[in-house]
């Protein structure tokens, strides 16, 4: 298995189901930037793959972390993407641009 980051409570659960113990590491920034990355597209093709909400709540876990590693938050992105929306728009509208 090649190596992944996963959620924080995931090495207790692996001991809890199997006694075993998991072999693990704690990520260095660049590291983790990259892992993040990763976990993100991983958590996007599963979500395309079922469209469930339990996905898209993942997504939202990667991109809350993401939001602190760069130094922001989710009231800043929230902010920037109601001004994007005012005056760009948003996509109810379903516009496909065919040219």
């Amino acid at each position: 298995m090649n190596q992944k980051l996963v959620r924080d409570k995931i090495p207790e659960i692996i001991r809890g189901e199997t006694g075993k113990e998991p072999k693990i590491h704690i990520a260095k920034e660049r590291e983790f930037k990259n892992e993040l990355k990763k976990k993100l597209l991983e958590e996007v093709d599963e979500f395309f793959e079922d469209f469930q909400p339990e996905e898209l709540a993942d997504i939202l876990e990667v991109l809350i972390k993401f939001s602190k590693v760069i130094g922001t938050d989710l009231k800043d992105i929230e902010r920037i993407r109601m001004n994007k929306k005012k005056n760009r728009g948003g996509f109810e509208k379903r516009i496909i641009l065919e040219q």
